[in-house]
Protein backbone atom coordinates (compact mmCIF):
# COMPACT_ATOMS: atom_id res chain seq x y z
CA UNK A 1 0.00 0.00 0.00
CA UNK A 2 1.76 3.05 -1.33
CA UNK A 3 0.69 6.56 -0.28
CA UNK A 4 -1.73 5.03 2.26
CA UNK A 5 -3.85 3.89 -0.66
CA UNK A 6 -6.06 0.84 -0.99
CA UNK A 7 -5.23 0.63 -4.75
CA UNK A 8 -8.43 -1.25 -5.51
CA UNK A 9 -8.45 -2.34 -9.16
CA UNK A 10 -11.99 -1.04 -9.74
CA UNK A 11 -11.01 2.40 -8.42
CA UNK A 12 -7.69 2.71 -10.24
CA UNK A 13 -6.62 3.85 -13.68
CA UNK A 14 -4.85 1.59 -16.15
CA UNK A 15 -2.16 2.45 -18.66
CA UNK A 16 -1.27 -0.06 -21.39
CA UNK A 17 -3.05 -2.77 -19.47
CA UNK A 18 -1.20 -2.13 -16.21
CA UNK A 19 -2.87 -0.80 -13.08
CA UNK A 20 -1.57 2.42 -11.52
CA UNK A 21 0.06 1.78 -8.14
CA UNK A 22 -2.44 4.14 -6.48
CA UNK A 23 -6.19 4.66 -6.92
CA UNK A 24 -7.82 7.45 -8.95
CA UNK A 25 -8.34 9.70 -5.91
CA UNK A 26 -4.74 9.34 -4.71
CA UNK A 27 -3.53 9.85 -8.29
CA UNK A 28 -5.44 13.14 -8.29
CA UNK A 29 -3.97 14.15 -4.93
CA UNK A 30 -0.45 13.44 -6.19
CA UNK A 31 -1.04 15.36 -9.43
CA UNK A 32 -2.54 18.22 -7.41
CA UNK A 33 0.43 18.39 -5.06
CA UNK A 34 2.86 18.41 -7.98
CA UNK A 35 0.80 21.08 -9.79
CA UNK A 36 0.26 23.11 -6.60
CA UNK A 37 3.92 24.04 -6.26
CA UNK A 38 4.25 25.96 -9.55
CA UNK A 39 0.72 27.36 -9.11
CA UNK A 40 1.72 28.82 -5.73
CA UNK A 41 4.97 30.19 -7.15
CA UNK A 42 3.40 31.81 -10.23
CA UNK A 43 -0.01 32.95 -8.93
CA UNK A 44 0.41 32.83 -5.18
CA UNK A 45 -2.15 31.21 -2.91
CA UNK A 46 -5.68 32.13 -1.89
CA UNK A 47 -7.01 33.02 1.54
CA UNK A 48 -7.20 30.19 4.05
CA UNK A 49 -11.01 30.01 3.85
CA UNK A 50 -10.80 29.37 0.09
CA UNK A 51 -8.18 26.68 0.68
CA UNK A 52 -10.52 24.90 3.11
CA UNK A 53 -13.34 25.17 0.57
CA UNK A 54 -11.07 23.49 -1.99
CA UNK A 55 -10.86 20.42 0.26
CA UNK A 56 -14.64 20.03 0.59
CA UNK A 57 -15.39 18.28 -2.73
CA UNK A 58 -13.09 15.36 -1.83
CA UNK A 59 -14.36 15.19 1.74
CA UNK A 60 -17.99 15.24 0.62
CA UNK A 61 -17.51 12.80 -2.27
CA UNK A 62 -15.49 10.35 -0.18
CA UNK A 63 -17.72 10.74 2.86
CA UNK A 64 -20.98 10.22 0.99
CA UNK A 65 -19.49 7.23 -0.82
CA UNK A 66 -18.33 5.75 2.49
CA UNK A 67 -21.64 6.26 4.29
CA UNK A 68 -24.13 5.42 1.54
CA UNK A 69 -24.52 3.15 -1.47
CA UNK A 70 -23.39 6.01 -3.76
CA UNK A 71 -20.47 5.03 -5.98
CA UNK A 72 -18.29 7.84 -7.30
CA UNK A 73 -16.63 7.68 -10.72
CA UNK A 74 -12.89 7.54 -11.25
CA UNK A 75 -12.96 10.88 -13.09
CA UNK A 76 -14.77 12.52 -10.15
CA UNK A 77 -12.25 10.95 -7.77
CA UNK A 78 -9.41 12.27 -9.93
CA UNK A 79 -10.87 15.81 -10.08
CA UNK A 80 -11.61 16.04 -6.35
CA UNK A 81 -8.17 14.60 -5.62
CA UNK A 82 -6.44 17.21 -7.79
CA UNK A 83 -8.30 20.01 -6.04
CA UNK A 84 -7.45 18.53 -2.63
CA UNK A 85 -3.77 18.10 -3.57
CA UNK A 86 -3.46 21.73 -4.63
CA UNK A 87 -5.16 22.81 -1.40
CA UNK A 88 -2.76 20.62 0.57
CA UNK A 89 0.23 22.49 -0.88
CA UNK A 90 -1.42 25.79 0.08
CA UNK A 91 -1.99 24.44 3.61
CA UNK A 92 1.71 23.52 3.81
CA UNK A 93 2.56 27.10 2.84
CA UNK A 94 0.27 28.48 5.55
CA UNK A 95 1.80 26.07 8.07
CA UNK A 96 5.31 27.15 7.05
CA UNK A 97 4.44 30.84 7.41
CA UNK A 98 2.82 30.25 10.79
CA UNK A 99 5.87 28.41 12.11
CA UNK A 100 8.15 31.25 11.03
CA UNK A 101 5.90 33.89 12.59
CA UNK A 102 5.75 32.00 15.89
CA UNK A 103 9.53 31.54 15.87
CA UNK A 104 9.99 35.26 15.19
CA UNK A 105 7.77 36.21 18.12
CA UNK A 106 9.73 33.89 20.40
CA UNK A 107 13.04 35.36 19.19
CA UNK A 108 11.76 38.87 19.88
CA UNK A 109 11.44 37.93 23.53
CA UNK A 110 15.18 37.25 23.75
CA UNK A 111 16.66 39.57 21.13
CA UNK A 112 17.33 43.28 21.62
CA UNK A 113 16.59 44.24 17.98
CA UNK A 114 12.99 43.25 17.05
CA UNK A 115 13.11 45.24 13.79
CA UNK A 116 15.96 43.06 12.58
CA UNK A 117 13.87 39.97 13.25
CA UNK A 118 10.95 41.51 11.34
CA UNK A 119 13.23 42.22 8.36
CA UNK A 120 14.56 38.65 8.45
CA UNK A 121 11.02 37.31 8.70
CA UNK A 122 10.02 39.14 5.52
CA UNK A 123 12.75 37.24 3.71
CA UNK A 124 11.28 33.88 4.74
CA UNK A 125 7.58 34.56 4.31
Amino acid sequence: MFFGCHARPDRSFYFRGRQFPICARCTGELVGMIAGIPIAIVWGYPRLAIVFLMTLPLIIDGGVQRLTSYESTNMRRLFTGILFGIALIFLFIYFHRTCFMIAAEILKLFWNDPQRIDRALQFFI
